[in-house]
């Protein structure tokens, strides 16, 4: 009996093509080396290369929201083609959008990228705690509702994010406090909440009481290799989704050159974790 719920779905995804987790990162610089005009035009033509490289073989797509909503109404109808695309193709569709807010405001949010009627409507979406745990409990809500994941960023891989995620909070880190609340609200909505936590060796967590998916950025780029994975998310590697953008995308244009580079990074990345 198949289990359509989200963390069936991603168990599903990841055990017919890899834990690696592709981003499609069209920042101005990747446009020009690729030969892309920086509007709506080359954004798009970028986007297609991407999604024609990556279905079929990468289970998780992770759109950076920011460098298609920069090209304003242009750019959100190229990120809402691209979304429905891959998910038409099979593929799930992280969007990396960031939101975080209060009450009927963030509640917008939660259906703006994954209530079933929005044309942006995700597989899941990236948000962010900092205007306190609780603030999200609507975007949760939405999530179970529709099958749907939250990843709540919790310890991120940028160096400024120390300074507020290692504060103390009543004796623990804000970011182990994020992890903590993470664990609770999925005891009651099945793994619905995920969290984004870097692949750096320093993140200084306990993940021991968290069975939901992790999102990891920081492969390649920011210096973590497939080979420190198994150290750093030791006990959470089943539903571990190292990320890479730069890393995949710096092979293109080719769509096969980009296809190659995302298929050996997914292959790697299984022989370290299996």
């Amino acid at each position: 009996m198949s289990d359509d719920s989200w963390l069936g779905t991603l168990r599903a995804a990841i055990a017919a093509r890899g834990r690696l987790c592709a981003g499609i990162d069209p920042h101005p610089e990747l446009l020009e080396r690729w030969g892309l005009t920086p509007d709506a035009d080359g954004l798009e033509a970028f986007a297609e290369i991407c999604v024609e490289a990556f279905v079929g073989e990468v289970a998780v797509v992770k759109p950076q929201v920011a460098f298609f909503e920069a090209y304003g109404s242009a750019g959100y109808a190229v990120l809402e083609r691209t979304i429905s695309v891959l998910r038409d193709a099979g593929t799930l569709v992280i969007a990396d959008a960031k939101r975080g807010d209060i009450g009927s405001t963030m509640s917008a949010y939660a259906q703006t990228w994954l209530g079933p009627d929005s044309t942006l409507s995700s597989d899941a979406v990236t948000v962010s705690p900092y205007l306190g745990f609780d603030s999200l409990r609507e975007t949760f809500s939405v999530a179970q509702e529709g099958n749907r994941g939250v990843f709540v960023l919790a310890r991120t891989s940028n160096p400024e994010g120390a300074g507020v995620q290692l504060s103390d909070a009543s004796g623990r880190t804000v970011a182990q406090s994020i992890v903590d609340g993470a664990a609770q609200v999925n005891l009651a909505r099945a793994a619905t909440v995920g969290l984004v936590v870097g692949a750096t060796r320093d993140h200084g967590l306990d993940l021991s009481s968290f069975d939901g998916p992790i999102l990891a950025p920081g492969l390649g780029a920011q210096g973590a290799t497939v080979e420190d994975l198994a150290q750093i998310f030791d006990g959470s590697l089943d539903l571990l989704l190292p990320n890479s953008s730069r890393g995949v995308l710096g092979a293109g244009p080719s769509v096969g050159a980009v296809q190659d580079a995302a298929r050996t990074l997914r292959d790697e990345i299984e022989a370290a974790l299996s």
